[in-house]
């Protein structure tokens, strides 16, 4: 047993496999955690790097699946929650479903926060611990074609930055915001966003990249971490271009048909 533990949510591909990769890679015991079989099959993977590996499948979007995830802990103390579990949604919001703009809703908010509340307290009790959050450079853009997706990492992004603010004190504990753009995952597929421009882009970031980014900047400490160059620029410049600009922008790569 190593005497590091981490749990890393969403880790059954894309971004959460390979922080999960670099966790056990850097000698850590980890817990996974999805929302589909497949996570067990990640976990045989991240074995071959020696350290101990359990897996779980838990609705994240719920808080017993929430509960479920911690009680696989066995009460062991998490020293690193890389809290990456999200959903996506493509086409207009009148036409969503209210089961599917609200499960993404309960996934990247309720659950995300539930998630950050149990594992923080504990952490700033003994002040010590690292988190990182997968929030996105979506939450700085009114997401036309995406509106719930983008209003929740709107949340996570402000919800990351007002704890660090309550919790500064606690020298011993960090959190850090990985902020990708659009990655080469199943996010697209999942979201039915295959037929869009954003969708159908070849020039995605690799998770494996964007991964190592959250990675590097969690070790040294940092609050926030735009991945990838171009993610930056736009990131920055969508502070002083307005709403309405913004949402016809995201409109353009998002609105199902954009890719033809």
């Amino acid at each position: 047993m190593a005497d590091k533990f981490a749990i890393i949510t969403g880790a059954s591909t894309g971004i959460g496999f390979e922080l999960a990769t670099l966790a056990a890679k850097n000698g850590y015991d980890i817990l996974v955690v999805a929302d589909e079989p497949l996570i067990d099959a990640a976990a045989a993977d991240f074995k071959q790097f020696g350290t101990q590996v359990s897996s779980v499948m838990a609705d994240l979007s719920t808080i017993q699946g929430v509960d479920q995830l911690l009680d696989a802990a066995n009460g062991r103390r998490v020293d690193l929650l890389c809290a990456n579990a999200g959903h996506g949604l493509g086409h207009a919001f009148l036409d969503q479903p209210v089961k599917d703009w609200r499960h993404v809703v309960d996934t990247n908010i309720v659950g995300t926060a539930y998630l950050l509340q149990r594992v923080l307290k504990d952490m700033v009790a003994r002040d010590d611990g690292k988190v990182l959050v997968t929030g996105s450079i979506a939450g700085y853009i009114p997401g036309a074609f995406q509106a719930v997706y983008n209003g929740t990492k709107a949340f996570v992004d402000s919800f990351v930055a007002a704890i660090q603010n309550e919790i500064k004190e606690s020298k011993g504990v960090t959190i850090t915001n990985l902020m990708p753009g659009p990655v080469e995952t199943e996010f697209f597929a999942r979201g039915d966003m295959l037929d869009t421009s954003v969708g159908a882009n070849p020039n995605k970031s690799d998770p494996a990249d964007v991964a190592k980014d959250g990675w590097d900047a969690l070790m040294a400490g940092k609050a926030s971490i735009v991945s990838g160059w171009k993610n930056k620029i736009q990131a920055a410049t969508a502070n002083v271009t307005p709403n309405a600009v913004l949402a016809e922008q995201h409109r353009k790569m998002a609105e199902p048909g954009s890719a033809d």
